[in-house]
């Protein structure tokens, strides 16, 4: 079972979820640390010979120091790029907090040092018509880790999801500044500087826009701008 283990959440469905887990993931690789990822719900798959696939997914799947395969990384692969929850009813799919956190504890069953779960979309998401990602992290009591895409609005949906989160009853273990774009936002210094004087929790790194071949920066270089979430090194 993984030592240790975090929820990773975002703003907004763009703000660089998969890009700052991959550079999470990275870092603890270069700690020592085994590793492990998912990625439960995935809408905007794209067929192929083996399958839908997820590019995101298929990041995560990359970048982890264990073995597990597509199905594992992606339980609930959804082609639609629209909210989880109309993909899942659309396909005749039943989603659940509940079964989502089955299948991710079947993968805390395998031995590691950390393990991280990246949601679909922000906090509020919705899984169903009556649970949102919420309940999926309350089931697995997981700390969470939020990424701020650093734009026009970062600070109202950082400081309202940390809010959020914290009311919830759940622990903010840190957040990161992403920038999401390749041009930056106008005043992201005066913006960067008061998220990090009201978000009650680690800023765990500023990161700049880096270009990627695959859609995705390397991970390794995004992990030069992190530190590890507390505890995830112990």
């Amino acid at each position: 079972m993984p030592k240790t283990s975090f929820f990773v959440t975002g703003t907004d469905t763009d703000s660089g979820k998969t890009a700052i887990a991959g550079g999470i993931l990275a870092l603890a690789a270069q700690h020592g640390l085994r590793t492990l990822a998912m990625k439960p719900i995935a809408s905007g798959c794209h067929q192929t010979p083996d399958g839908l696939r997820n590019p995101d997914a298929l990041h995560l799947q990359s970048v982890i120091t264990e073995s597990l395969s597509y199905d594992a990384v992606n339980p609930v692969a959804l082609e639609p790029a629209i909210a989880p929850h109309v993909a899942a009813m659309d396909a005749g799919r039943s989603l659940s907090a509940e079964r989502l956190a089955g299948y991710c504890r079947g993968t805390m069953t395998r031995p590691g040092d950390l393990f991280l779960v990246e949601g679909a979309g922000g906090w509020r998401v919705p899984l169903n018509s009556t649970e949102t990602w919420f309940h999926f992290v309350r089931d697995l009591n997981m700390p969470v880790v939020l990424v701020v895409g650093m734009k026009l609005g970062a600070i109202n949906h950082a400081l309202l999801t940390a809010e959020m989160i914290r009311r919830d009853g759940l622990e903010l273990a840190g957040w990161v500044a992403n920038c999401c774009g390749s041009m930056p936002m106008e005043r992201e210094d005066e913006t960067f500087d008061y998220l990090c004087k009201h978000i009650e929790a680690p800023c765990m790194g500023r990161v700049p826009w880096l270009e990627g071949g695959d859609g995705f920066p390397c991970a390794e270089a995004v992990a030069r701008y992190l530190s590890l979430p507390l505890n995830a090194a112990d």
